[in-house]
């Protein structure tokens, strides 16, 4: 994008909670590392989050804050989602990018960053939020609390004696978003006119916050991208992955205080060795593909997001929803052994997991080799299918628009396609951000598809719309109709009923076979 050339001067901002000092560059202003909450570490380890305290003086805002402890692949470098070296437990901090800390009245978006809930930061580079707030918005990234440290239900082990609900992550995004209510009109945005966007494992945190009775009130519109409402641990789940966790630590369900007084060194080798065991298959039934899920504590979370939307628990919030086409190819395309997969193989796979319903499924997915239909067979269990469970459930109460990401990456020669994650640089107009080309994409159609998304983006979240002159009218999602904006192929255009056949596959499908 192009961007004002300037001299990075110093600019100021009073809050409640004392001065900031943050930098004007590229016609933007930027507040970075801003706490927003009490550094969760010793005796607030597994607590809710408590408000951060005033300070005295100027504080510097010109840096991030620490990270939450995890252990990013290549694969995040690539995609400019590696963390930088400090990480942390004390990492509740957010960043803030407007085009003025005025009395202006900006549409504001908040960013809750994916990963699995294990992996990821608000202060990666693909998340500046430079060019969306040269565009007009008010840009929030947040960090939250991630796997052990946010989602380890290990109070369902103590009888009380040590804290963890496993929904700590979830009330970290719900507080900064009431920090986001109390400070953004400080820095020239609109608390009256929020909206809460995320990708992934932030998509599905979007749908917890739209069916969570505590976050009513403190954001007005929701993106989901790549994440939908099937999601969340119960009680009997989480323990089962709580009692794992502790396992490998070399612990026994009864000694969870160790656990709470232990370093966090030792509680992160143990999260990393746990996921890498999901990651295998072998436990992945008992604990999930995604152990580190927000719990069901009927409290914060008191259903599954997707019945509680069904139920109306997002009245009137407008909603822009959708996923990339080939969302498993991140996940496959590096694998040989999966590239060469048999049609025997394929059939195996698709038998363990619709059992009875193998048949219809194998006959949706006909197209291409057996790696290219178990790729689209996987996007659609954990993303398509989910995507438009969502999408139909709030269209009943409030105005819905949907979406697909068409735009094909080249690196590995092609192989990853539209695969999960590579909408974001477009999101953001990062793309093309240090080493991030070589993912995303570079060039005239790649500057373009950007600057069409980030104006949808933004009209979505100034008005509820997402039409522009560039994608035209956006029309409201309807179960029969099913009108799809495609993105990335092309000018972007409409399609109606998308993958109507493998959809439809699903009908009737237990709802614990879909989704993450």
């Amino acid at each position: 994008m192009d961007r004002e050339s300037e001299t990075p001067q110093s600019v100021s901002v009073d809050t409640p909670a004392g001065r900031l000092m943050g930098l004007r560059a590229g016609g933007v202003e930027s507040f970075k590392g801003i706490p927003y909450a009490k550094a969760p570490v010793g005796p607030l380890r597994w607590r809710f989050p408590e408000p951060a305290e005033p300070w005295a003086g100027v504080r510097d805002a010109t840096t991030f804050g620490p990270t939450c402890p995890q252990a990013p692949t290549q694969l995040e470098s690539l995609m400019g989602l590696a963390v930088g070296e400090q990480q942390s437990e004390d990492c509740l901090y957010l960043n803030v990018w407007t085009p003025a800390a005025d009395g202006a009245k900006r549409p504001v978006m908040v960013w809750i960053h994916g990963g699995a809930f294990v992996l990821g930061a608000g202060s990666h580079g693909v998340y500046d939020g430079t060019s969306l707030a040269q565009a007009g918005a008010v840009v929030v990234t947040i960090n939250y609390r991630l796997g052990a440290f946010g989602f380890l239900a290990l109070g369902l082990l103590s009888e009380g004696k040590v804290p963890g609900t496993g929904a700590e992550g979830v009330a970290d995004q719900i507080l900064a978003l009431d920090w986001v209510k109390r400070n953004i009109a400080r820095f020239g945005g609109d608390p009256d006119n929020v909206t809460i966007f995320g990708e992934s494992a932030g998509g599905m945190s979007v749908a917890m916050l739209l069916a969570s009775p505590a976050a009513r009130g403190l954001y007005h519109k929701a993106i989901a991208q790549s994440g939908a409402g099937d999601i969340g641990h119960e009680p009997d789940r989480s323990a089962r992955v709580a009692h794992a966790f502790l396992a490998e630590m070399g612990l026994q369900s009864h000694e969870a205080e160790k656990a709470f007084a232990a370093p966090y060194s030792a509680l992160i080798a143990a999260q990393i060795s746990l996921v890498a065991k999901t990651n295998t298959g072998r436990d992945a039934r008992k604990l999930g593909a995604l152990p580190f899920q927000p719990t069901i504590d009927g409290g914060l979370i008191p259903a599954r997001p997707i019945r509680l939307l069904r139920e109306g628990a997002g009245a009137s919030v407008p909603l822009l929803t959708g996923t990339t086409r080939d969302e498993w190819r991140l996940f496959t395309a590096a694998n040989p052994a999966l590239r060469l997969m048999s049609a025997k193989n394929f059939a195996e796979r698709v038998e363990r997991l619709a059992g009875e319903r193998a048949e219809i499924m194998r006959s949706a997915y006909q197209e291409g080799s057996p790696f290219e239909r178990f790729n689209a067979l996987m996007t659609d269990k954990s993303f398509f299918v989910p995507a438009i469970r969502l999408a139909e459930a709030q269209a009943r109460i409030a105005p819905v628009f949907t979406y697909r990401f068409d735009w094909r990456s080249n690196f590995l020669g092609g192989l990853m396609g539209a695969c999960h994650a590579l909408d974001i640089g477009f999101t953001f107009g990062t793309h093309n951000k240090r080493l991030a080309g070589a993912f995303f994409g570079s060039g005239l159609a790649a500057e373009t598809l950007a600057r069409s998304m980030m104006d949808s983006w933004i009209a979505f979240a100034t008005t509820g719309d997402p039409s522009t002159p560039a994608a035209g009218t956006w029309p409201r999602y309807d179960a029969q109709m099913r009108p799809t904006m495609i993105l990335g192929d092309g000018a972007p255009h409409l399609v109606n009923a998308p993958n109507e056949q493998r959809l439809r596959a699903w009908d009737n499908m237990p709802e614990r076979r879909i989704g993450p």
